[in-house]
């Protein structure tokens, strides 16, 4: 008999699962998984919140979890997709912000209060001050567009070291 897997099992494994956007970041780090559970016969279910809706790469770390869980023991895995609570950078601890940082991407700030979508999406540029340079630390640095290599992150410039890099959007 296969012995089933225990939640912190779970948990420690998707930890190897890495963002395919942010390869620096598991899946647990970020903040995209939310719960996992296991039935009696050993069949795993992980809860996930999206980043964001429309994220393309939801289905491959859908197919990331799977696999990783069925190499590992899991008797068949469930990834089930929930909107509610909405995703939120703050989700994602301390030690994953500076990971971000050490790999050259400006980690989020909180994210805004506010009410309106717009709120959540430009907070750092509404507040009128940009994230500091991952390179070298300096807080002078340049909105060049809202839009970076993925909708979650925005291109800024630094006007110290005159390094561009990609900071990622507090939501």
């Amino acid at each position: 008999m296969i012995r089933a897997l225990s939640r912190d099992e779970v948990l420690a494994i998707l930890e190897d699962v890495k963002d395919p956007e942010v390869p620096v970041l598991s899946v647990v780090e970020l903040g995209v998984v939310r719960d996992a559970a296991i039935d009696g016969s050993g069949h795993v279910t992980v809860t996930v919140t999206p980043t964001y809706s429309g994220c393309p790469a939801m289905r491959h770390i859908e197919e990331l979890i799977c696999e990783a869980l069925q190499l590992r023991g899991a008797n068949g895995v469930t990834v089930r997709t929930v909107f509610t609570p909405a995703w939120t950078t703050d989700w994602m601890p301390e030690a994953a912000r500076a990971k971000l940082e050490a790999y050259g991407i400006a980690p989020p700030g909180r994210a805004a209060s506010g009410d309106a979508p717009d709120d959540a999406l430009v907070p750092l540029r509404r507040a009128g001050a940009g994230p500091r340079c991952p390179f070298c630390k300096s807080p002078n640095t340049q909105l060049r567009s809202d839009f970076g290599s993925t909708a979650c992150k925005a291109l800024w410039v630094c006007t110290a070291c005159t390094q561009p890099f990609e900071a990622f959007k507090a939501i």
